[in-house]
């Protein structure tokens, strides 16, 4: 199989072991990817070449990565499910009833890759203000940008619109918040939905699409995955687990221990912050909970 001069590309949508790729010309053509130990995810910059005698492209290399969206699968391994994001945006709403230890941890994810974390609190047509309030208001303390959102009323697209302009985000959340309603409200007439992908590519209907970036007409662009639905980041050492959580890392630069866990050493000012109230209790108690997953996927890997 021969190939012609191999240039850069995005991979903007994965089909398992095929995937479709953006040149730098904004055109977007369809690629195998080279070999079985070569993966790439939506978001991953590659190398591709043109085949020989055929329409398809095919992924040589992978460059250099910013940063992952990753998780451990079901045999604790890492599951790399996007790449080079600057924006993870964390879906929310009234119902289902809202996990905040599962916000909490796409929130980690987003500290942890070096990414602008933004969470949006949507349907807000189907709650009274009230509803939540102090845990929204919580994260607000933090420094945490909330939108509130409905996709029936309008209110929050335009503010949530401006946020993602010129970002690459991906959208985060359980099953059921509505985040295929919000993208499709951003997207407007531009909608591009995996039916239309899967036809367009000549892989036929039945195609599943693991994951598309939908541009958005403002700028910027939308990774659609479900793969974020059931998720805890993968963190490769326990003592990396603060770094996901803001006043828990401000408030333990100044524990007696340099080391300290903010568990059960003395003189550490993170418990004193949670006794005050400076620090809530929930957000303590989801620390806890993911550093204890973080050691016993530390515990398989060592």
């Amino acid at each position: 199989m021969q190939t012609g001069e191999q240039q850069p590309a995005l991979v903007v949508t994965t089909f398992g072991r095929r995937v479709e790729i953006e040149l730098t010309s904004g055109d977007r053509v369809m690629a195998r990817v080279k070999g079985k130990r070569l993966k790439v995810v939506c978001g991953d910059r590659v190398s591709a070449t043109p085949i020989a005698g055929e329409q398809d492209y095919l992924v040589e290399d992978l460059l250099p990565r910013e940063n992952v969206l990753s998780r451990p699968d079901s045999r604790g391994r890492v599951e790399v499910l996007a790449a080079n994001v600057t924006m993870i945006v964390t879906v929310a709403a009234p119902a289902p009833r809202p996990d905040w230890f599962v916000v909490d941890r796409y929130l980690a994810a987003a500290e942890l890759a070096s990414a602008r974390a933004v969470l949006v609190w949507n349907k807000t047509d189907t709650e009274s203000r009230a509803d939540h309030a102090d845990e929204l208001q919580t994260f607000v303390d933090i420094g945490y940008t909330v939108i509130r959102t409905s996709t029936v009323s309008g209110e929050g697209i335009a503010e949530l619109s401006s946020v993602l302009s010129g970002q690459t985000a991906i959208f985060a959340g359980q099953s059921g918040v509505g985040k295929s309603s919000l993208i499709n409200r951003l997207l407007g007439d531009s909608n591009l939905r995996t039916a239309e992908i899967s036809t367009k590519s000549g892989e036929g209907r039945h195609t599943t699409v693991n994951s598309a970036m939908l541009s958005l007409p403002t700028g910027g662009a939308v990774i659609d995955s479900p793969g974020v639905r059931d998720f805890a980041p993968a963190i490769e050492a326990p003592e990396q687990t603060v770094a996901g959580f803001r006043e828990i890392e401000a408030a333990g630069q100044h524990c007696r221990y340099a080391n300290c866990r903010h568990l059960r050493e003395p003189g550490c000012a993170v418990k004193e912050a949670v006794e005050s109230g400076r620090i809530a209790a929930r957000r303590y108690e989801s620390y806890k909970r993911l550093l204890r997953l973080t050691e016993q996927f530390s515990s398989r890997h060592s």
